[in-house]
């Protein structure tokens, strides 16, 4: 079921990358301080839309996950030490 449901979104994501993209054909230039970019709107519209997902994933780690890893290492070793029992599955 998983795997049909990535196959759909996956399918819906090229479909709408492509429609972006023939719409929006026309080239603009963006200005940075050391370089200009000469790119087609549709593009630039993507790749800043993939930016952000990628940053807010980041973001979403690292203020989320992370701490949530961290309190669960902590709350495992709190419980080790509580029961004497080791873990010895390196061994």
């Amino acid at each position: 079921m998983y795997r049909i449901g990535f196959i759909v979104v996956l399918i819906l994501a090229i479909a709408l990358g492509l429609l972006i993209g023939t719409l929006n054909h026309e080239v603009v230039v963006v200005d940075l301080l050391w370089t200009q970019l000469h790119w087609p709107l549709g593009l630039l519209l993507l790749a800043a839309l993939a930016t952000g997902i990628l940053i807010g994933l980041m973001l979403l780690w690292m203020f989320t996950v992370l701490p949530l890893r961290m309190r669960l290492r902590k709350a495992r070793r709190a419980q080790t030490g509580k029961s004497g029992i080791t873990d010895n599955s390196n061994a």
